[in-house]
């Protein structure tokens, strides 16, 4: 009885409006690191290209899923993102997003940077895609990734 109180509150407007759809860490220093999962088009656009991301590098995972690569991937990325020491190579502070592109945001995201295979991370630097790289790298080679960009 609980459990169906609790899914038609989530199911209301009240409740679904009070979670977004996007999450976002926030640390008193000056290189504090988001994770954003599952973001939407108007996040990605945000925080790719927005005033927020300047002087950020932004790692954008393309992932579904059924996606058994994507799986291994995950937890490398979020431990990248709860990581406040980890940098670029340019020295620029880290922030994570994931897409699902089975979610109708994330289809068009797909098609617009050309996704032929899962997972893929694609570098933002102030709303140009500097460097990208397909497959779940293991942990040593995704932080080489990152002294590269």
């Amino acid at each position: 009885m609980a459990s169906s109180l609790v899914l038609r509150a989530f199911k209301s407007s009240k409740a679904s409006s009070a979670f977004p759809r996007s999450i976002r860490t926030f640390s008193a220093s000056s290189s504090c690191l988001g994770h954003y999962a599952d973001a939407d088009f108007g996040t990605f656009k945000k925080v790719t290209s927005g005033p927020q991301s300047e002087g950020r590098l932004v790692l954008v995972d393309f992932y579904a899923d059924w996606c058994g690569p994507c799986h291994v991937l995950s937890p490398i990325l979020k431990s990248i993102s709860s990581d406040p020491n980890i940098k670029s190579g340019s020295g620029l502070p880290v922030d994570v997003m994931t897409i699902n592109t089975e979610s109708e945001d994330g289809m068009e995201l797909s098609q617009k940077y050309k996704i032929r295979a899962l997972p893929t991370v694609i570098a933002f630097r102030e709303g140009q895609n500097v460097m990208q790289f397909v497959g779940a790298l293991p942990e040593a080679q995704v932080h080489d990734f990152l002294g590269k960009v």
